[in-house]
């Protein structure tokens, strides 16, 4: 693990974006991506951490943990579902098919929890009690395990621009997916599931619930029409708790320990943000403590040690992807 001191002094060093001579650049919340010959993409992974709907700050290392974690979980998973991974030219790229992504985003849980307005434990405390087309009981508690782990997709966006709750019926009576390709994907994200949490559990640590994205594979792709894309089982896309105390904190109405970027979150509420005006301006420990935490998942998760490429991300990456004839 890098020292304390050495993450915040690499604070404001952390990658921000990408700035490439390719052609059809584009980015989202944490990646940037460009179009490449051949039918192929360059997804790059930056260091900028979102919360509340916007991009808060810049954590060392993030995105490296992201695009490595990413890659090691495509190789593991190559067995239930081909992937869109091709190559990792850099820390912080991956080089991948280019898909036709689906329209739904297939969400995973394993426990009722969750504050947002698409989470389990948010309506089943506001009253409600058929949820994604589910039926729960009466006296459910937060952070439950359910009886077995349940699919609850969303749509991505949608007309109001947030994400928006389906149940499973609805993903085909929509005409988001046909009913075969809707089939592959539900066993695919419940077999991933489980393999997830067979991985976390002995890493210490419990997968509560993950979000997966599929894609169509063009035609003529050997590896079939249904593709895993995006990223897998990160800190971004994942809740983790730990899993020695877990029993404990349920028993006594606590809150679990979590892996996650949680924290983050509870650091801002303390100084009264929740999402709306100029966020406060935050010390630059709390984003080498944020990447200390992201590096500790991905050293717990696959059992390697994590190398830290060389900063600034920017030349390095310029020149990996010369080497490689990307550029």
């Amino acid at each position: 693990m890098i020292d304390f001191d050495t993450l915040v002094q690499c604070v404001p060093q952390a990658f921000e974006c990408s700035s490439l001579p390719l052609a059809n650049p584009h980015s989202g919340k944490v990646r940037d991506w460009f179009d490449l010959p051949g039918g192929r993409r360059l997804l790059v992974t930056s260091d900028r951490l979102s919360a509340f709907d916007r991009n808060l700050a810049v954590v060392p290392y993030k995105g490296q943990v992201l695009n490595q974690l990413s890659a090691w979980w495509f190789a593991q998973t190559r067995s239930i579902i081909a992937n869109h991974m091709l190559s990792v030219p850099d820390p912080n790229a991956m080089v991948v098919v280019q898909v036709e992504p689906f329209p739904v985003e297939v969400i995973v849980r394993g426990y009722i929890t969750g504050v947002t307005s698409t989470a389990l434990w948010h309506r089943y405390e506001l009253g409600e009690r058929e949820i994604y087309g589910y039926t729960f009981p009466e006296g459910l508690r937060k952070n439950q395990v359910l009886p077995q782990p349940i699919i609850t997709p969303t749509t991505k966006g949608g007309p109001t621009g947030h994400d928006e709750r389906l149940t499973c019926r609805q993903v085909t009576e929509h005409g988001l997916l046909d009913p075969h390709t809707w089939d592959i994907v539900q066993a695919a994200a419940l077999t991933l599931f489980k393999q997830g949490q067979e991985i976390a559990a002995r890493a210490g640590m419990i997968l509560v619930d993950t979000k997966y994205e599929f894609g169509r594979a063009p035609a003529g792709d050997p590896r079939g029409q249904v593709l895993l894309i995006d990223e897998v089982h990160t800190p971004d896309s994942s809740r983790f708790w730990k899993a020695t105390s877990y029993q404990e904190h349920f028993e006594k109405g606590e809150e679990a320990e979590n892996f996650d970027k949680e924290f983050i979150r509870l650091a801002y509420v303390e100084r009264g943000y929740r999402g709306d005006g100029e966020p406060p301006q935050m010390p630059a420990d709390l984003w080498a403590l944020a990447s200390q935490r992201y590096i500790d998942i991905y050293e717990r998760l696959s059992g390697e040690t994590f190398v830290p490429g060389i900063y600034p991300v920017g030349t390095r990456l310029v020149e990996n992807l010369r080497k490689a004839n990307l550029l």
